[in-house]
């Protein structure tokens, strides 16, 4: 992929991500926690039905969009058996009425039970619209699909606190159920010469087979991955408050500037590599990227450490230890990040099973952890128990990839992660008390990276030092 297209892809989760750091402090001010823990749990079940309901399509659809002439035919396969297990879905809940509201929200209404319905279907289409910009390399229009919709609610944010209708979850939800159908708009515009023709298409029950014999030992995995990053949120829920699960909600949306990694570099990275695979190139490069990606992962833990103390002039004083728990949760994205590079060999050797293994596997060991630590030390526990859970998955994937395909070096990848984790759990314990010590740590880490890392920072100077002189020439 080309400079210009990675910038392009970019701009959307740095953009969008800014934005979201722009709209999170405005949230706290004007809605109690209780109310931004309801929304949390409407992003939880809405990436739940996501797992659930794509059967694993989405990511037979990225294996063999690169080995299928016929775009629109596969498109049309990987969406058509979602939509209609959804819709039978929704319909049932809809004739339910209250229950799903009074379910998520703890709120009798069966108008909020269709905001829900209508938020979880528009994130469903828009999983798969996107994957269709992620394939053709379009990242413009995918980052302007991202940006928009941030835009979108800010503007609905500002007419309710202008109409002074802030502190009132109707008009909260509302907004959200705007803004995530304006990205459905945009983005069925932009693949419109893909779902347009897929309608016409016949289906091929002999392609179908193909694709769930890939995916579908994924949606086991796929929900196992789901608890891995939903099940803090789902047992906070359950032994404490929605205005504990809002404070814990409040530090993982600041770790937000973790999913800026993940988001860029899973949304490049997996359409590169099985590129690289069906032109028969040589994956040694892997390795490299890992590398890079692996001393960018502890730079933003160790960033994280040492200018954490920001957040908490920008949030009420009730969210006093948000700055120290949300180091901890940059775990889970910055980690599964950095086991995109690891666990390659899965898709190369196309085995879904391994892949499902590992997210089961996490997923008991956080359930095990949650229930151990929630009921004592609410969200610092759901935090610790996330993080290490992430961090099993991280080596387990890595380890079935190697068992499965070839072995790579990890002795630095094992030492350098286990270091940041225990360094950001004792952080979070302790920093408020030690901040001093702590601070002094943090930079001594940092030496270590930059001394561990010699080689690649030449390197990467050297590059730099090429390109500016390139451009200077122009």
């Amino acid at each position: 992929m080309k400079f210009k297209n990675i910038l392009a892809f970019s701009i959307g989760p740095i953009g969008g991500a800014l934005l979201g750091f722009i709209s999170l402090p405005i949230i706290t001010w004007l809605y109690t926690p209780e109310d931004i823990g309801r929304i949390s749990m409407l992003t939880v079940i809405s990436s739940f039905s996501i797992l659930l309901f794509s059967l694993g399509l989405d990511q037979s659809y990225v294996r063999e969009y690169n080995e299928y002439n016929d775009k629109p035919k596969l498109f049309k396969m990987s969406v058509l058996p979602g939509v209609l297990l959804l819709a039978l879905i929704g319909l049932y809940f809809y004739l339910k009425g209250e229950f799903l509201s009074n379910l998520m929200f703890d709120i009798s209404s069966s108008l909020y039970t269709q905001f829900i319905l209508i938020y979880i279907s528009s994130s469903f289409l828009n999983r798969f619209l996107s994957l269709v910009l992620r394939m053709e390399q379009r990242g413009g229009a995918y980052s302007l699909s991202q940006i928009l919709p941030k835009i979108i609610f800010l503007i609905c944010i500002a007419i309710i606190y202008q109409l002074e209708l802030n502190g009132d979850f109707y008009f909260l939800i509302i907004a959200h159920v705007i803004s995530i159908l304006s990205v459905l708009v945009i983005f069925s515009f932009n693949t419109r010469k893909t779902w347009i023709p897929c309608i016409k298409t016949k289906f091929d029950w002999k392609l179908e087979r193909q694709m769930l014999r890939f995916g579908s030992p994924l949606i086991l995995g796929g929900v196992a991955y789901w608890g891995l990053t939903a099940m803090d949120k789902v047992f906070i829920q359950h032994y404490s408050t929605f205005e504990d699960l809002g404070m814990y909600s409040v530090a993982v949306s600041f770790a937000g500037v973790a999913t800026i990694i993940q988001s860029i570099f899973t949304t490049i990275w997996v359409p590169i590599v099985y590129k690289w695979i069906a032109d028969g190139e040589d994956l040694s490069k892997v390795d490299d990227v890992r590398e890079y990606l692996l001393f960018i992962v502890i730079l933003v833990f160790i960033l994280a450490g040492l200018f954490s103390w920001i957040v908490g002039y920008v949030l009420p004083e009730k969210y006093i230890e948000t700055p120290f728990i949300l180091v901890v949760c940059l775990a889970a994205p910055l980690l599964y990040t950095l086991s995109e590079t690891t666990v390659i060999g899965l898709g190369v050797m196309r085995n879904s099973t391994l892949s499902m293994l590992a997210s089961i596997i996490a997923f008991i060991c956080n359930l095990a952890g949650n229930y151990l630590l929630v009921p004592n030390y609410g969200g610092e526990g759901a935090a610790i128990a996330t993080a290490v859970s992430f961090w099993i998955f991280f080596i387990l994937r890595t380890e079935f990839a190697i068992y499965i395909w070839k072995p790579i070096k990890r002795l630095k990848l094992y030492s350098l992660t286990t270091v940041v984790l225990i360094i950001s759990i004792l952080f979070m314990i302790y920093a408020q008390e030690y901040y001093s010590l702590f601070s002094f740590i943090w930079i001594s880490l940092f030496i270590v990276l930059v001394l561990m890392n010699k080689n690649i920072l030449n390197k990467s100077f050297i590059l730099l030092k090429c390109k500016v002189i390139r451009l200077s020439k122009l």
